[in-house]
């Protein structure tokens, strides 16, 4: 298991959020090994690209404004 940084584990809630509006369109009863390979890249990369942005926006939140 990895250890998680706070920043890491609200950027997964984060994506958590919008990997569940993408399963609510492909429906929550389908099971993985049905998803077709298009819906398995658009997972991954709704993980991916919602990690990326909201460890951004965590570190831009926590970097404070340069005075001038």
């Amino acid at each position: 298991m990895v250890d998680l940084t706070e920043e890491e584990r609200a950027a997964i809630t984060a994506t958590m959020k919008r990997v569940a509006l993408l399963m609510d369109e492909i429906g929550w009863a389908t099971p993985l090994a049905d998803l077709t390979e298009p819906q398995v890249r658009a997972l991954i990369e709704e993980a991916v690209e919602g990690f990326r942005e909201a460890m951004s926006d965590i570190v831009r939140a926590q970097t404070p404004e340069v005075p001038f």
